[in-house]
């Protein structure tokens, strides 16, 4: 038995580090740029529910892009902490700010999906670019996105944007988004095949050309997928367009979490459906132990005495390689590096946020999300 964690564990991990090297060769990168080549009118927008704390300098840094062929409409769903008032008073009365007010969901729909629909219908932009209330945007970020589309005609442009973490648990277990894109996702696989299960999206920074999102369908073809960012980019590999991704390299960033409370319930609610459901969770987090923890755990029990094969070169070899995928996907994505030497403690911080979300699906048919039930 011993020997067969060994050996699982050994492929995996080199199945993972062959991927990352070749994204290391292939996954593009904003570079900040003083002129994007383009002359379209791009709708940023923004679908926001209490998001007073954070939208203010989300609004300014949109409005002090370099690139000002744009319009920022934010649309207010249903907040009761004064999110209007506050992007208004951001936006020192640059008209360029319009504010909507969201209508009811309806029947069939997630939040999230409808708000973006319905600001898509008011967008008069060529490009609409779809971003969440607590994103920030260097002042060229907008050009470089835009340089990004027209170098690679691309009819979607995902943007992993740069994630700000300071807590300890934001530092132990959001990075792990990185490691998942670029050591699980070969980027070439995404950019030169149709394959729709080979893409990716972050939804806090997406691009689409208005004529694309609309041949597609726009939002109406995830209106009841908790995963709207991949299933976006699922949708436009089916319906014939060209997805391309890019790191943000620090030109748009994001602070999702602030403590261990929002970064539990924030992974919980997307966890079960990334993995395709309860089984696929299981089997997920059952993988996750053997690669990341089964070295650590045949480490110690061949020091305890028990047999165990090549010890305890093998294991050291494995647990190193763990270190060398979590270290090099943080330091691609702008990340700490040294955080990759408490991988063991992300591992079981993951599988506690796994139990919530099963017992979310179990307990209460699907996971709350600001107050409101996350599923149909």
């Amino acid at each position: 038995m011993t020997a067969l964690l060994l050996i699982l564990a050994s492929a995996a991990l080199s199945g993972m580090i062959l991927i990352l090297f070749s994204n290391l060769l292939s996954f593009p990168r904003l570079e900040p740029v003083y002129t994007s080549n383009s002359s379209a009118r791009v709708s940023v927008l923004v679908p926001a529910r209490n998001e007073a704390a954070v939208i203010g300098a989300s609004v300014r840094s949109v409005l002090g892009q370099s690139y000002t062929q744009l319009e920022l409409i934010v649309l207010d769903d249903d907040s009761d902490d004064g999110t209007e008032s506050a992007a208004i008073d951001a936006s020192a009365s640059d008209d360029r700010l319009r504010m909507i007010r969201g209508r009811p969901v309806p029947c069939g729909w997630l939040a999230k999906s409808w708000a973006c629909q319905q600001l898509a219908e008011q967008a008069g932009g060529e490009i609409l670019v779809f971003t969440d209330a607590d994103v920030r945007w260097h002042p060229r970020a907008l050009d470089s996105m835009l340089y990004e589309m027209v170098r690679t005609d691309a009819d979607m442009l995902a943007i992993m944007s740069t994630q700000e973490t300071e807590s300890w648990p934001e530092r132990l277990c959001v990075p792990l988004m990185a490691l998942a894109i670029h050591a699980y996702l070969p980027a070439v696989g995404v950019h030169r095949t149709n394959h729709p299960h080979l893409s990716a999206a972050n939804g806090q920074c997406i691009a689409f050309k208005r004529a694309a999102y609309d041949s597609m369908g726009g939002h109406a073809c995830v209106r009841d997928s908790i995963l709207d960012d991949i299933g976006l980019a699922r949708c436009a590999k089916r319906a014939g367009l060209r997805l391309q991704m890019a790191e943000a390299c620090g030109l748009i960033t994001c602070r999702m979490y602030s403590d261990w409370r929002t970064v539990r319930e924030g992974y919980a609610k997307n966890m079960l459906a990334g993995f395709g459901g309860a089984a696929g969770l299981v089997a997920g987090t059952v993988f996750h132990w053997v690669v990341f923890l089964g070295p650590w755990i045949l480490l110690g029990i061949g020091f305890a005495g028990e047999p165990v094969p090549w010890h305890p070169y093998w294991a050291l070899l494995l647990i190193w390689a763990g270190l060398l995928v979590r270290a090099t996907s943080a330091w691609r994505t702008g990340q700490r590096a040294g955080d990759a030497l408490l991988l063991p403690i992300s591992v079981l911080l993951m599988t506690c946020i796994a139990v919530q979300s099963l017992w979310w699906h179990w307990r209460h048919g699907g996971p709350l999300w600001k107050g409101r039930r996350a599923v149909v």
